[in-house]
């Protein structure tokens, strides 16, 4: 309980800047499609960090050993969303790099694997 008129600080009340104003309302980043696993890393060197938001200033923190986008969201304690575009706005910057994951090519193993599970499926 706080007396009146004391502010009233504590994790109970949650984040005193809702994620969406992060972001400024965009739903979308700067143009990078980054996957959950996506691997990012501090560029070095880097250049100076012109954002003023801490949490731009921690992701850089974070990043300076890879991180996933979800490392990165889980550790700033954010939605995954807003990590996104956060951390897109960072490479757009040239403060960060990225990795996107490699995408198997499907073969003739794999749609003779799949063809076996369906097979298995209609079994049951």
């Amino acid at each position: 309980m706080t007396r009146r008129g004391e502010p009233w600080f504590d994790d109970a009340a949650g984040p005193l800047i809702r994620p969406y104003a992060l972001t400024r309302g965009r739903t979308m980043g700067a143009g990078h499609d980054l996957d959950i696993v996506t691997v990012v890393v501090t560029a070095s060197p880097a250049p100076t960090l012109r954002r003023p938001e801490p949490e731009y200033a921690e992701i850089v923190r974070l990043c300076r050993d890879p991180q996933s986008v979800a490392e990165v969201a889980a550790n700033l304690k954010l939605p995954l969303a807003v990590t996104k575009i956060l951390v897109g706005d960072l490479i757009g910057e040239g403060q960060l790099i990225f990795r996107a994951p490699v995408q198997p090519e499907a073969g003739p193993g794999d749609l003779n694997i799949l063809r076996a599970v369906l097979d298995g499926i209609r079994k049951l």
